[in-house]
Formats: C-alpha cells, structure tokens, sequence
C-alpha cells in the first residue's frame, strides 16, 4: 500500500516542515510518542528534524487484539516530566476514530503546554466520529486496516518496512 521509500520520503518532509514551523522556539520540542504503534514513526520523525527535541512517551489505546476500534481509550502511563509552558508534538501512528487523540488531546491541555499539535503517520478519516486537528499528516488512507511500520495486528506485523493492507 506505501512502501517503505514512498514513508521515508514523507517522515524526512515532515522532518523539515515541524523544523520550520518550531524554528524559533526557545526550548527544545517535546515530541510526544503514543506507544506502541508510533514508536517507529517517533524515531524516524525525531532523527529528521534540525531542531532541538527530547522524546517522552504516552500509552494509550482503544483497540483489543482484532481490527476495530472497542471505542474507550484507556491511557495506561503518561509523560514523565512537566509540560508547562513547552512546545509538544503528539506523535501517532493513525488517527481512524479520532477518540484516542481527542482523549490525549483533553489530557495534554490540562498540563498547560506552549502550543500542542499533532502528528499523524495516516489519517483515515472514513472512520472518524470525533473532528480532531492533525497539524502533520504523512498519508490519507482509505478504510482499510493496515499494518506495518510500527502498527500491528494482535501484536504482530510491526517490523514490516512498509505499510500493508490487511486483507
């Protein structure tokens, strides 16, 4: 469905458009991870920019072990440091439903950040029910379930290069 050249290409253009836009900030980004499905993302995103940045972590996730969504998002850990007053990026690997950003989303606020934006690898807005604002897409895709290049099925498929269509 993307190959691995079409993603590496795209995380790199992204790379250069949030190094721009955060250009002037005077503390380093925090990029935001949304384990586990965003950590290949995270780390081929964070190596592409020419920005100071530090990586954290959040684990979030509303599906079980099949391909729908089950429609809650549990958030099980969050960001180890204070976010007050600095810049972050959410990182996630697909933004389908829109109900785990906009429950991180919620969350992230409460921290009272600098500025807040996301970040998405996909965005599959055939599925969304929740209008949320991704200020980085890397690819719309249409309504299939994909995985490779960090997403997975029942905890399989991460290490795939590019992103497939599960079929």
């Amino acid at each position: 469905m993307i190959s691995s050249g079409r993603i590496s290409k795209r995380v790199s253009q992204l790379g250069r458009e949030i190094s721009e836009v955060y250009a002037d900030i005077e503390t380093p980004l925090v990029l935001v991870a949304i384990l586990k499905g965003a950590t290949v993302f995270a780390a081929d995103l964070l190596r592409s920019l020419s920005i100071p940045a530090e990586l954290e972590f959040v684990r979030a996730a509303s599906y079980g072990a099949g391909t729908k969504t089950s429609g809650r998002v549990k958030i099980a850990h969050m960001v180890e440091g204070s976010l007050e007053g600095r810049h972050a990026l959410l990182v996630e690997d697909i933004v389908d439903s829109g109900r785990t950003i906009d429950t991180i989303l919620k969350r992230f606020r409460r921290m009272k950040p600098a500025s807040l934006r996301v970040a998405a690898l996909l965005d599959r807005p055939a599925r969304r029910e929740i209008a949320v604002q991704i200020d980085f897409t890397g690819f719309v895709i249409p309504d299939r379930f994909v995985i490779g290049y960090g997403l997975d099925y029942a905890g399989l498929y991460r290490e795939l290069p590019g992103i497939y269509s599960l079929s």
